[in-house]
């Protein structure tokens, strides 16, 4: 299966050394700091769309954040999940298949505060927009 990935300079760098080392290099974004690489099906291309996100583990499932930075819409592959909710992803060296869900509005506060405690940014980045920046949990299949 031919992989499109981000086409963002340094996600890209990212997923390619993330690839070349079998997850060694850039699971750990930065120190404390992990990344994962989602894989989505295009909502309108039908093709494999690849990109890397910073993520926390909660129970045996995986949180991350819509951010996109604080921009007002929502980042392609989050709508690629709305679309299609069966993705792959890469946690270090481990692939497998998952589920994405959008986190009810019962747990996202906790999910949130998880995510915020590793990445303070996105604080900052909810006050830059007016849409709620969406919490997605990542379930093994």
């Amino acid at each position: 299966m031919t992989v499109q990935d981000s086409p963002v300079g340094w996600v890209k760098d990212h997923i390619d050394r993330y690839i070349a080392s079998g997850g060694k290099e850039g699971h750990e974004f930065q120190p404390g700091v992990h990344a994962l690489l989602l894989t989505t099906t295009g909502r309108k291309s039908g093709e494999a769309k690849r990109t890397a996100l910073i993520y926390q583990p909660d129970g045996d499932s995986y949180v991350i954040v819509a951010s996109k930075g604080g921009a007002q819409s929502h980042p392609v592959w989050y709508l690629n999940l709305l679309a299609d909710p069966n993705a792959r992803i890469q946690v270090g060296p481990d692939e497998f298949a998952v589920r994405a869900r959008t986190a009810s509005a019962e747990e996202r506060p906790r999910l949130w505060d998880l995510m915020n405690e590793v990445w303070p940014s996105y604080a900052e980045y909810q006050t830059k927009t007016d849409r709620e920046i969406p919490v997605i949990v990542l379930d093994r299949v």
